[in-house]
């Protein structure tokens, strides 16, 4: 079973739960806070997120040359008549914030799993590494109308919880009424409003509608307070059409023909998807966010350990 996680792609329309309870035993593999040299080469990820201290206040000592001017405890220097500083610590444990979209564009795929399945079990991933890292885990899951939001905790009954919501949204797909052209950027609201400054989040989507004003807006706004990681779930048709030919395609409640003879139709459709994919990774870079890109037909674990897997001596 572990074997299979570690290497094979997510599988199925819908998640199910003792999936994602067992990728704990192989996320214990991923060091959430030790990001490889291969992380640091996208786009943004040498800058930090953090604007807020994401310490605790630890004691006041009588301020010294080279002090930090801001970290000034102006009660006690009035009272004292001497200067004083404030001295913090490094929080140890992070709030952790684990996103996923389970709106009706995520109930979609054309190899291996939908990119529903695929968000649930990258969710699941990140999640039980940072409880082994020691982290607070909570999460916010999405289907387009309605959310969950769920306080991080370090405790194993959190990430189950989360697991356990992750489940529901996805077994409720196709959710009605979940074509929602804000549906991105009221995702993101709800994060704003649940999210604390100084936590890690890391956000699971196909990122449709992140083209949006309003959700430039919020992005901007959260990656001033929060350290995100975005995780864009892909699929093959996607990103280009099959070859000429009638093919059957199906939203789990009709179906319809599609026809992809016409070369330039074909041409067209790739270009616009190479754009729209173009347009996401500057809008990622300029926010200083790094965008990973995962695919139905690939390994999760296998993405994440790139990037996040413990180095090799």
């Amino acid at each position: 079973m572990q074997r299979e996680l570690i290497d094979s792609p997510a599988r199925g329309a819908y998640v199910e739960l003792e999936t994602l309870i067992a990728l704990r035993f192989i996320a214990r593999q991923l060091k959430l806070t030790r990001r490889k040299r291969a992380l640091a080469r996208l786009a943004g990820a040498n800058q930090s997120n953090f604007r807020g201290r994401g310490i605790d206040f630890d004691e006041v000592r009588a301020y010294q040359p080279g002090d930090d001017i801001r970290s000034i405890d102006w009660r006690v220097t009035a009272r004292s008549g001497e200067a004083h500083t404030k001295l913090f610590r490094e929080e140890r444990e992070r709030p952790v914030l684990v996103v996923v979209d389970q709106r009706p564009d995520m109930f979609f795929g054309s190899r291996h799993c939908f990119k529903s399945v695929l968000a649930a079990q990258l969710a699941a991933l990140f999640a039980w590494a940072a409880l082994e890292g020691g982290d607070r885990v909570g999460g916010l899951v999405f289907d387009g109308t309605r959310h969950r939001d769920l306080k991080p905790r370090r405790s194993r009954r959190s990430v189950l919880a989360l697991l356990s919501e992750i489940t529901a949204y996805n077994h409720a797909l196709p959710a009605s009424g979940g074509n929602n052209s804000n549906g991105f950027s009221s995702m993101l609201s709800a994060l704003r409003r649940v999210v604390r400054p100084g936590s890690s989040v890391y956000l699971v989507s196909d990122f449709r509608g992140a083209e949006s004003e309003e959700a430039g807006k919020h992005l901007f706004q959260l990656a001033q307070h929060v350290q995100i990681m975005a995780v864009c779930c892909r699929d093959t048709l996607e990103e280009q059409l099959p070859q000429a030919g009638n093919y059957a395609v199906t939203d789990g409640e009709q179906r319809s023909q599609l026809d992809t003879a016409d070369r330039r139709l074909r041409q067209r459709y790739q270009q616009e998807e190479q754009a729209g994919r173009q347009q996401l990774q500057a809008q990622m870079a300029r926010l200083g966010i790094p965008l990973l890109d995962a695919h139905t037909h690939e390994s999760p674990f296998r993405l994440l350990q790139t990037y996040f897997g413990e180095s090799r001596r």
